[in-house]
C-alpha cells in the first residue's frame, strides 16, 4: 500500500471536509428555496417536491476514515513483516495486516466513530498497543511512536527483510545473556541453526562491549589483586604496582578481545562467536566444545581453522612485550601466553556446551 507524505494527506483530508460544506451548503439553500417559492406556486408542487429529493441525495454520507503508521524498534530500526490488528467497534471492523518492506501499514475505508485500537507484534518483541481511537469523518490518522520493545526471551529472530537487519537482532539477544544475570556471556550462539553472519560493525560493536563491561574491569582488578598477591609480573609492590598490574590485566584483555574478536575476524571474515551444539551424544558435544578454539565457522558458514583466535592470542602476547616488566618480556611471554589462553579457551568451551546455558536467563528456553 503506498504511503502519503504528510502534505498529500492533509490536503485529501481538507477537500472532503470543503467538499461536505459546499454540499450542505447546497442542500440548505435549495431547501430555502423550496419554502419560499412552494406557496407562490401551489401548482408547481410537485416539481418542488423532485427538487427537494435531488438535493436530499446530494448529501454526502459519512466518509470513511483510514489508519496508518510505521512500526519500528527501541533504537528506530524498521520492523518488516510485523503483525497489526486492528480492534473496531464491531465485528466487521476487526482487521489484521502485514507491514511492508518499510514497516508501513495502511487500514482504508474505515467508518468513523471508534473506538479503535492498534496493536503490533513480531517475533523478537513484546506487543505494543495503542491508545482508544476515535475517529472523524474522512480523517487520515497517523499513529506514532511504535517503538517495539526487545524480548530477551525469544531464541531467534527470523522476520527482517535482510541478513544484516537479522544479525543486528540476533546480537542484541546475545548481548543480553549473563551467567546468572550478571558476567557477560556474548559471546555465544544458542540458536545456531537460525545464525546468520556478523558485519565488520558488530563484529566490533561486540569487542567493544565485551572489553568496557563494567564485569570485564572488576574481572580485571580482582586479576590484578591476585598478581599482586603473587607478586607476579614483576612489577614493583604498593599502589602503583598495584595499579600497573590492573593496566597490564586490562591490557591484555582489550588486546585479546579486539584482536581475536573483531580485528581479524574481520579481516579473514570468520566469526568469533562459539555456536552452541546442545544435541547429540555427549562425546560429539565433547569434541565440538574442545575443537572452538582451533576450529571456527566463516562467514560463507563453512568450517575453517580459527586464525583469528589463535592469531589474537599471539598478536596479543606479542603487544603485551611493550609494557610488561622486562625481566618478563621476551619470545615465552608470547609462547606461554598463547598455551594458557588456548587451554583456557577450551576448558570455556566445554563448561559453555554443559553447564552455562543453563545459568544464564534468557538462554534456557533457546535451542
Amino acid at each position: 500500500m503506498r504511503q502519503f507524505p504528510p502534505w498529500v494527506n492533509w490536503m485529501r483530508h481538507h477537500f472532503v471536509f470543503v467538499a461536505a460544506v459546499l454540499s450542505a451548503f447546497i442542500v440548505v439553500s435549495a431547501k430555502g428555496q423550496d419554502r419560499v417559492t412552494g406557496p407562490a406556486d401551489a401548482g408547481q408542487g410537485v416539481v418542488s417536491t423532485s427538487t427537494l429529493s435531488a438535493a436530499d441525495s446530494a448529501a454526502p454520507d459519512a466518509s470513511p476514515a483510514e489508519v496508518n503508521g510505521t512500526v519500528t524498534d527501541a533504537n528506530g530500526d524498521l520492523i518488516p513483516g510485523a503483525t497489526i490488528v486492528l480492534e473496531g467497534p464491531d465485528a466487521p471492523s476487526h482487521h489484521t495486516q502485514t507491514a511492508n518492506d518499510s514497516g508501513f501499514f495502511q487500514f482504508e475505508g474505515l467508518k468513523p466513530g471508534g473506538p479503535y485500537r492498534v496493536t503490533v507484534s513480531a517475533n523478537g518483541f513484546q506487543s505494543w498497543s495503542s491508545d482508544p481511537i476515535t475517529l472523524a469523518s474522512g480523517q487520515f490518522f497517523g499513529v506514532t511512536n511504535i517503538k517495539l520493545k526487545f524480548d530477551a526471551g525469544v531464541s531467534s529472530v527470523t522476520v527482517y527483510s535482510s541478513t544484516e537487519q537479522i544479525a543486528t537482532q540476533q546480537v542484541r539477544l546475545e548481548e543480553q545473556q549473563r551467567v546468572l544475570g550478571v558476567i557477560p556471556n556474548f559471546y555465544v550462539v544458542y540458536d545456531s541453526a537460525h545464525a546468520v553472519p556478523l558485519t565488520t560493525k558488530l563484529k566490533f560493536q561486540m569487542a567493544y562491549k565485551a572489553a568496557t563491561d563494567p564485569i570485564s574491569i572488576v574481572g580485571a582488578a580482582t586479576l590484578a589483586g591476585m598478581n599482586q598477591a603473587g607478586d607476579t609480573p614483576n612489577y614493583r609492590q604498593g599502589a602503583i604496582g598495584y595499579g600497573e598490574r590492573f593496566g597490564q590485566a586490562y591490557g591484555d584483555g582489550v588486546t585479546d578481545i579486539m584482536f581475536g574478536g573483531a580485528i581479524l575476524p574481520s579481516l579473514l571474515h570468520q566469526d568469533p562467536r562459539y555456536f552452541y551444539q546442545g544435541t547429540g551424544s555427549t562425546r560429539s558435544r565433547l569434541m565440538h566444545a574442545l575443537s572452538a578454539p582451533f576450529i571456527c565457522r566463516g562467514d560463507n558458514g563453512k568450517n575453517e581453522i580459527n586464525f583469528s583466535s589463535m592469531g589474537g592470542d599471539l598478536i596479543s602476547g606479542a603487544i603485551s612485550n611493550a609494557y610488561y616488566p622486562e625481566s618478563n618480556r621476551g619470545p615465552s611471554l608470547v609462547f606461554t601466553g598463547f598455551a594458557l589462553s588456548t587451554g583456557e579457551r577450551m576448558v570455556n568451551t566445554v563448561v559453555q556446551e554443559f553447564i552455562l546455558k543453563k545459568l544464564t536467563p534468557g538462554a534456557k528456553g533457546q535451542f
